[in-house]
C-alpha cells in the first residue's frame, strides 16, 4: 500500500539535510516550504491587496523577509496571510501525493500540521537537535541577532503536542551534527536510524 510520511521538526533541527539523504536514495519529497514561496507569488495580488505593496522588492517580487516581519509575532497577521497562501499549497500538496502514484511520498514541511496532508499521514518522522547546536545553526545561516533567534526559538514552544498526542506513529531522528565536526560517523548514524524506520514502515 502507498505510504505517505510527514517530515518534520523544530527551527535549524535538520529536517532539509534528512530530506536531501531520503532525495539521493530516490524517495520522492515535498519541500512544502518551497511550495509555500510559489504560493505567496501565484497569490501576489491577493498578498499586495491585504499587506500593501511596501512589501515588494526592487526586483518587484514580494520580498520574503518584509513580509515575515510583517506577520511574525501578530497572530492576527500571520492567519490572514495563512487564509490567502494555504489554500492555494494545499491543493497543490494533495495532487503532487496524487501524481506519485503507488510511489511512498515524503511531505517536509516546518508546519506538517497546518498541511492538508496531515490526516493522511501513515507516519510522522520527527528532526531533533540539541538546543544550543540548532541556536548555532541558526546565527549562521539566518544573521539573525539573539534576541530575534530567542524569539523565534520561543515562538515554537507547543510544536511537540501537535505531533505526539496524536495516534499517527512518530519516529524520531536526531541530526546533532555541526557543520564539520563529526560529520562521517553522524551522516551513518542517521542513515542508520532511517534504514531503521523504514524497515518498521515496510518501505524499501
Amino acid at each position: 500500500m502507498k505510504k505517505v510520511i510527514g517530515l518534520t521538526g523544530l527551527y535549524c533541527a535538520g529536517k532539509n539535510h534528512v530530506a536531501l539523504l531520503l532525495e539521493q536514495r530516490g524517495f520522492a519529497v515535498l519541500d512544502v516550504d518551497k511550495l509555500g514561496y510559489r504560493a505567496i507569488e501565484t497569490e501576489k495580488g491577493h498578498i499586495l491587496a491585504r499587506f500593501g505593496e511596501d512589501i515588494l522588492g526592487e526586483d518587484g517580487l514580494i520580498d520574503r523577509k518584509r513580509l515575515g516581519a510583517r506577520v511574525f509575532g501578530r497572530p492576527g497577521e500571520l492567519a490572514a496571510l495563512e487564509d490567502i497562501i494555504h489554500p492555494w499549497a494545499n491543493e497543490a500538496t494533495l495532487a503532487w501525493i496524487k501524481s506519485q502514484g503507488e510511489k511512498p511520498c515524503i511531505i517536509n514541511a516546518a508546519l506538517l500540521h497546518r498541511s492538508s496532508a496531515f490526516d493522511i499521514l501513515d507516519a510522522v518522522i520527527v528532526v531533533e537537535a540539541p538546543f544550543l547546536v540548532r541556536l548555532l545553526r541558526a546565527r549562521k545561516r539566518d544573521r539573525l541577532s539573539w534576541s530575534a533567534l530567542i524569539k523565534r526559538f520561543r515562538s515554537q514552544r507547543k510544536f511537540n503536542t501537535q505531533y505526539f498526542e496524536r495516534k499517527t506513529d512518530i519516529y524520531r531522528v536526531e541530526n546533532s551534527g555541526y557543520f564539520g565536526f563529526r560529520v562521517r560517523s553522524l551522516r551513518n548514524k542517521l542513515e542508520n536510524r532511517i534504514n531503521e524506520i523504514f524497515s518498521l514502515l515496510g518501505i524499501t
